[in-house]
C-alpha cells in the first residue's frame, strides 16, 4: 500500500497472489484504502474476467489484482509496476510476468515479496501436481530452486536473470535493488560447521 502510494499514485500496475483467496482480499484491501483495484482468476466466470480485462485496458490508474497461474494475457503499454506479493514458480514465469511492466519504453518497476512459507506451499503444489511425472516433479522442483537464488542472491538481479536464460550482461545493472543498496554478507563457514558439529553431537 505505501509502495502504491508513494512511488505509484494513479498508476496502472499488476499485483500477483498465489491463491484466488488472496486475489479477493487484496482487491477489497486496496479498494477499501481508494486504490481503484479489480480481481482476475480462473475462479471468476468469462464474462467477469472479460469485462474486468476491458476496463483495466481502457482505464487509467487501474490495478489488476491476478493469480500467479492465471495468465492475463492482457497488452497494456502504460503498466508502470508489477507487484509479486508471493514467491512465483519459476524465473520463467517470473520474466513473463514483469515483463508485462513499462512496454511503452518508459521506467517500471518490479517488486516482489516472499517469504519461506511460498517455499512450501509451492513445493506442496509440485508434488500434489496431477498428473506430473516425477522427472516433472524435479525439473519443477530445480526452478523452484533457481527461483529462490535469484531471490537470495547478492548480485546484480539482471546479471543473474539474464544469466539463467543463457545471456550474459557483463557490467551490473546499476539500476535494481542489490546494485542500489548492495546487501552486506558475510563468511559464515565457521558458524555453519559449528551448527553441523552440534547436531552431529547431538
Amino acid at each position: 500500500l505505501d509502495l502504491l502510494r508513494t512511488e505509484h499514485p494513479g498508476d496502472a500496475g499488476i499485483v500477483y497472489c498465489l491463491s484466488r483467496a488472496s486475489v479477493d482480499k487484496i482487491a477489497a484491501f486496496l479498494g477499501e484504502n481508494g486504490i481503484p483495484a479489480l480481481p482476475y482468476h480462473a475462479g471468476l466466470d468469462a464474462a467477469t474476467r472479460q469485462r474486468h480485462q476491458a476496463r483495466f485496458l481502457r482505464e487509467d490508474g487501474l490495478v489488476m489484482v491476478a493469480t500467479i497461474a492465471f495468465g492475463m494475457g492482457i497488452d497494456k503499454p502504460d503498466v508502470r509496476f508489477v507487484v509479486h506479493l508471493d514467491l512465483p514458480k519459476s524465473l520463467e514465469s517470473y520474466y513473463q510476468e514483469t515483463g508485462r511492466a513499462g512496454r511503452d519504453g518508459l521506467p517500471a518497476e518490479a517488486f516482489m515479496l516472499y517469504g519461506l512459507e511460498d517455499v512450501a506451499k509451492l513445493k506442496g503444489l509440485i508434488a500434489r501436481a496431477e498428473p506430473a511425472s516425477e522427472r516433472q516433479r524435479h525439473v519443477d522442483r530445480q526452478k523452484l530452486e533457481a527461483m529462490l537464488g535469484y531471490c537470495e542472491t547478492t548480485r546484480c538481479r539482471r546479471q543473474v536473470l539474464l544469466g539463467y536464460f543463457g545471456e550474459n550482461l557483463p557490467e551490473p545493472c546499476g539500476n535494481c535493488d542489490v546494485c542500489v543498496e548492495r546487501p552486506q554478507s558475510f563468511d559464515g563457514t565457521e558458524l555453519a560447521q559449528k551448527a553441523l558439529s552440534a547436531v552431529y553431537r547431538t
